[in-house]
């Protein structure tokens, strides 16, 4: 392995064109990085590409879809060495009982929550060995404490954190950390109003009330400590909540 290997500080970013995505790209410009976002987003992606200059190049990419995956892989290794991924891609659809949910809103979370997270994993495993990298999920508070109306949601992130921990366990003694970050209430410009299929009353009624939701920014921050860490220094999981938020179920809302 070269020096530069080990050294170079390359992320690829997926679900980089909003959200938590998007800032994390930001956060890890902003600290030196270079950084190759993969999203959907065409439109989005390159206008994050016209406002960060020449360290942030992109590639088109659907994780669901294992041909677009595996182009945007090559052209990313293609590139050079990759010290970390950051997998941000991900969603909510529904928040409907389990007796009555949709079986295309399930397939849906899994497929990008799940085998999206996955796939990239996979393909990008050998070149995070190679410059001794880390492997950041963003998964949920909802893969640890489920709630009503959240099955779908709760069981594949619940599927996302217990791969991480299992990568975890069967890359001990190899030199590759694994990082799972799982946010609580996050107020993001798309993630509910995407859960509730465009309804904005809806979207907006789960933060109204709230002080101080997180925002992108705040897991953003979390993504470049846990990655700036020193190599030999796992941090296995962070749980990051805003302060009026104790669970799913005990939250502070101004009356």
């Amino acid at each position: 392995m070269t020096e530069s290997k080990k050294t170079v500080k390359r992320a690829v970013v997926t679900g980089a064109s909003s959200g938590i995505g998007q800032a994390s790209v930001r956060a890890l410009v902003d600290k030196g990085w270079k950084v190759v976002g993969l999203a959907r987003r065409e439109d989005n992606l390159k206008a994050l590409a016209d406002q960060l200059g020449q360290n942030f190049t992109y590639e088109v990419c659907d994780v669901t879809d294992e041909d677009s995956t595996q182009a945007a892989v090559d052209a990313v290794l293609k590139g050079g060495p990759v010290k970390a991924l950051v997998n941000c891609a991900g969603a909510a659809f529904g928040k409907d009982p389990v007796a009555t949910s949709s079986l295309d809103d399930w397939r849906g979370m899994y497929e990008l929550n799940v085998i999206g997270t996955l796939r990239v994993i996979q393909k990008l495993l050998p070149a995070l060995k190679e410059s001794e990298g880390t492997v950041l999920v963003i998964s949920s508070t909802a893969g640890i404490e489920p709630y009503e109306g959240g099955g779908g949601y709760c069981a594949s992130k619940a599927a996302e954190r217990v791969m991480a921990r299992i990568l975890r366990l069967e890359l001990i003694g190899q030199p590759v950390r694994v990082v799972d970050i799982a946010p609580g209430l996050v107020h993001t410009d798309e993630f509910s109003l995407k859960r509730f299929g465009g309804d904005s009353d809806r979207a907006d009624a789960v933060y109204a009330g709230v002080p101080d939701p997180l925002t992108a920014d705040d897991i953003a921050g979390c993504v470049t400590w846990a990655l700036e860490q020193p190599d030999t220094v796992d941090i296995d999981q962070i749980v990051v909540r805003p302060r009026a938020e104790g669970s799913y179920t005990k939250l502070y809302r101004r009356s």
